[in-house]
């Protein structure tokens, strides 16, 4: 009996829908029937029960509970079934191959099958019983995130980051806090690369130009070093994460609204196919998914210049990153889901991410020795306030150390570390726990942009640095810090990668970076 009693007191627990459409009476009660509790089923995932009382909302473990009525559930052949709701780019082939890695790894056998262009399903049995039942409807992010408030979803595939009135609306419904890092996780990293066709004769871009052009203000090719002949944009369908992304990176920043007449594609691959057979043509596609076309390099009137590649990307030194989010209400997901939400942040996972063609978050170490550029860059722009001095202090410094391919930055007006960051902080603290710095030598490298004086410029890059290690060491709670030495080191405006003369670059520039030893 104390047992059942100890289940109703914990029933401030969520459970997610793991099944839809019960709203049936039942009468839970305990083993002796001393205690029960009715009320209309609100959704059982295998485990847990969650059923709408006279108390209110409670949630009950089933293993210590029998259940009576005709909203029961049975618990021989229960079916869990997670339904993820948003991009297409997610949907069509980074969530299926990790789906196929989580079942061969776990002994499960998959089957897919198609209902319409928009949706299909995953189911996973083993030895003949269906265990598991993933369902997913395709379209973009904005769709995925009104599927979730509506409790139509419960995962949101997502290419952009959760925006405020979202967030607002997720608190509402109690979903929780949808920013924390346990709800909004990054599956995989991203980038968006301007596309042209391969006859194209333009190889570079600028970021000022780049947003000028989309947002109309540049028309013809010949002002970007091309052709004369009109320039012909192409952006995927509005409501997808990868536009909304592009409007909050690039085009908000410099105070812009996007042009009338974008040409808009509903999947990816549509959009690639458009730019590729047209020489006037200009896109903006995933990194994963550029076909034929070809992709420019950014530049800026500093004379900095980034290409897209797995590195850049992953460090976020490339300047149009885009993180694939997991968004998750804070209510419980049948077991199997919690199994493959573990198994998406793990090792195995990290290597069918890559092949799948998308950037892994696995933590790669970059030695100093192939940095030439972002080096040569900081040659270009140093200055009065940093010397010659502050450089070889830099240098000596980094001597015989390696760079960790993760970056820190924060939001825009606010010491909090962004999403991606948050991120990246759960991702170190993980590998500390698992001792894989034991012995090691951790530097939290704090840079900032160019505004100010320069002193001033690197005690807030050292803040920065600071507020970092601070969080990392909080996030690794089970970690023996004794075995590693942490340390914080700040070299302000020395090693900038973007150009200072955009918000974008300034915010770019302000950062900190891991280097180990």
């Amino acid at each position: 009996m104390s047992y059942f009693r100890a289940a109703i007191c914990a029933a401030l627990c969520f459970l997610g829908d793991a099944s839809r459409g019960f709203g049936q009476d039942v009468t839970l009660s305990s083993p002796d029937g001393a205690i029960e509790v009715s009320g209309n089923l609100l959704g059982f995932d295998g485990e847990f029960y969650r059923v709408e009382t006279q108390f209110g909302e409670l949630t009950v473990d089933g293993s210590g509970v029998r259940c009576e009525g005709p909203g029961c559930p049975s618990l021989s052949d229960f079916v869990a079934e997670v339904i993820f709701s948003g991009s297409s780019s997610m949907a069509e082939v980074l969530l299926p191959a990790l789906i196929e890695g989580f079942a061969l790894r776990n002994g499960y056998q998959t089957a897919r099958e198609q209902f319409g262009s928009d949706q299909f399903e995953y189911t996973l049995s083993r030895e003949g019983q269906l265990a598991a039942r993933f369902v997913f409807l395709v379209s973009n992010t904005d769709e995925g995130f009104a599927d979730l408030l509506a409790d139509q979803a419960d995962v949101v595939m997502a290419l952009r980051e959760i925006r405020e009135a979202e967030h607002i609306l997720a608190e509402e419904a109690g979903m929780g806090d949808l920013s924390h890092a346990q709800r909004g996780r990054v599956l995989a990293l991203d980038a968006m690369v301007p596309i042209v066709a391969p006859s194209n004769p333009v190889q570079r871009i600028s970021l000022t130009d780049l947003a000028r052009t989309y947002a109309g203000e540049i028309t013809n090719w010949s002002a970007l070093g091309g052709p004369d002949a009109p320039i012909v944009l192409h952006l995927p369908v509005a409501g997808s994460g990868l536009a909304q992304a592009l409007e909050d990176k690039l085009l908000q920043p410099a105070q812009l609204g996007l042009a009338e007449g974008i040409r808009r594609h509903d999947r990816g691959s549509m959009l690639v196919r458009s730019v590729a057979t047209d020489p006037f043509a200009l896109g903006i596609a995933s990194f994963a998914e550029i076909g034929t076309t070809r992709m420019l390099t950014l530049t800026g009137p500093c004379g900095f210049s980034l290409s897209a590649g797995r590195r850049s990307i992953k460090t976020e030194d490339y300047p149009l990153t885009a993180p694939m989010f997991l968004y998750l209400p804070a209510h419980r997901l049948p077991r199997v889901a919690r199994d493959f939400l573990t198994y998406v942040r793990g090792p195995a996972a990290q290597i069918v991410i890559r092949r799948a063609g998308f950037v892994d978050q696995a933590p790669e170490r970059v030695p100093l020795a192939i940095q030439g550029e972002r080096l040569t860059n900081a040659i270009k722009a140093a200055g009065p306030d940093i010397g010659l001095e502050e450089l070889q202090r830099m240098v000596a410094t980094f001597d015989g150390m390696q760079r960790l391919t993760m970056s820190f930055r924060f939001e825009a007006g606010s010491s909090r570390p962004d999403a991606q960051s948050r991120n990246n902080i759960d991702l170190l603290a993980r590998e500390i726990e698992a001792g894989v710095y034991d012995g090691a030598r951790l530097v939290f490298v704090g840079f900032s942009d160019g505004e100010g004086p320069a002193e001033g410029n690197r005690e807030i890059a050292l803040k920065r640095a600071e507020t970092v290690r601070q969080a990392v060491e909080q996030a690794a709670e089970t970690a023996n810090l004794e075995r590693i030495d942490l340390e914080t080191e700040a070299f302000g405006e020395a090693l900038p990668i973007a150009c200072d003369d955009s918000e974008w670059g300034r915010q770019a520039n302000r950062r900190v970076e891991v280097w180990v030893r």
